[in-house]
């Protein structure tokens, strides 16, 4: 069966068709700049990458040339070969808590949520709008970012603020990043030939999360309400004291969605050194002597730390730690300098495995670490067509 995996955003539209149950990908792209002039998209096929930019006034038009070059490419005959569509939805609140063919009823109640991710929630919403009136006769799935963390248990997803919040407007802890979290889950658990791990997963990227997996069950998780509280991001500032918002309000004067803007967009690593929000650029200042870039590196793998132990004891004590995402994939040193954070654990890293194991799969610790520690390659993509080929069977 060839399944659709897409994920749209305000101004985007990224898509990889797979063939199931064989997991092969057969083609992606991303459509861009979509309704803001210069548009343009990018094709990959066959191990070759084709651009062709092109005029995007809306999302109907992206989806109108993904199925032009599905066709033109060969890679379907007709659009009777497309047997189901899967989207990225970002927050589906507690209503949600599992992938869901997607119905009016289903839309409906997706609305509802905007207010919980309005820069998300809207995007989503025109995506799945344009494909279904595109293509009427095609089951489409939503796989939503917060569902696996709704099996969290209410003394975790609560916050100490007044009961009513969370009655009236639904404030509590979500999470995000919960299909990748899922996903690798599901491979550690596959590759280990077990089904009752206990999990730290560590998803570590522009934005990043960890989550505490028991036998399936998130028992915690770092981002919250939002995506910006946990660990230091790329741009995000994760975990702060709130007062620093209205002190900053007064001290510049500004609205308390400009200091959210700057928490989210202007923090994180970029705040910090204030060369760049990519690990790598942070690596490189470090090697030119840049303090400020050395001070944000030390500060990330701190926060890592702090939130891996903490999440170990949450487990009792954890059978797997996991690193996965563009950091936690293809960061060596952090990997290193983060376990070195935490040899109290008495986790140990091998220091040749872990420089040679970058996007594959792998155990990256000594035989005698307390906790094995493996590199593990998430694919949001296919776990949304894996979750769009059950569903519509």
């Amino acid at each position: 069966m060839k399944i659709l995996s897409v994920n749209a955003g305000s101004s985007s539209l990224k898509f990889t068709l797979f063939e199931l149950p064989e997991k092969k990908e057969l083609i992606s792209g991303t459509f861009e700049k979509i309704g803001v002039g210069n548009s343009f998209y990018t094709i990959k096929l066959n191990g070759e990458k084709i651009k062709r930019e092109v005029d995007l006034k809306d999302h109907s038009f992206a989806v109108k040339y993904l199925i032009e070059e599905l066709i033109n490419n060969k890679v379907i005959d007709s659009l009777d070969d497309l047997d189901g569509i899967g989207h990225r939805m970002v927050h589906g609140g507690s209503k949600f808590t599992e992938s869901v063919l997607i119905t009016d009823d289903v839309m409906s109640e997706f609305e509802k949520c905007i207010d919980l991710a309005p820069l998300h929630n809207p995007a989503n919403i025109i995506g799945v709008n344009a494909f279904r009136e595109a293509l009427p006769d095609t089951p489409e799935v939503a796989v939503f970012d917060t569902a696996f963390h709704q099996s969290m248990d209410k003394e975790e997803y609560l916050y100490g603020v007044p009961y009513e919040w969370y009655e009236k407007y639904g404030v509590r802890r979500y999470g995000f990043h919960g299909t990748s979290h899922r996903y690798i889950y599901k491979t550690i658990c596959e590759k280990l030939g077990r089904n009752d791990l206990k999990v730290v997963s560590c998803h570590l990227g522009n934005g990043s999360s960890l989550c505490a997996i028991d036998s399936g069950k998130v028992l915690t998780t770092s981002m919250g309400l939002t995506p910006l509280p946990g660990v230091m991001m790329g741009t995000r500032s994760g975990d702060i004291d709130p007062g620093i918002i209205p002190f900053i309000m007064n001290k510049e004067n500004k609205t308390c969605d400009e200091v959210l803007n700057d928490l989210n967009k202007k923090s994180g690593l970029l705040g910090i050194s204030g060369v760049s929000s990519d690990c790598r650029d942070i690596e490189e200042g470090i090697a030119q002597g840049n303090e400020r870039c050395s001070l944000a590196y030390e500060i990330l793998s701190r926060r890592i730390a702090d939130y891996l132990a903490a999440y170990n004891n949450k487990l009792n004590g954890a059978d797997v730690i996991t690193f996965t995402a563009g950091i936690g994939e293809r960061g060596a040193d952090i990997r290193a300098r983060i376990i070195e954070l935490t040899k109290s654990l008495g986790v140990k890293i091998d220091k040749d495995l872990n420089n040679s194991t970058k996007a594959v799969f792998g155990k990256i610790s000594t035989d005698d670490s307390s906790i094995p520690i493996y590199v593990v390659p998430t694919n949001e993509e296919l776990m949304i067509a894996m979750d769009t080929y059950d569903i519509i069977n």
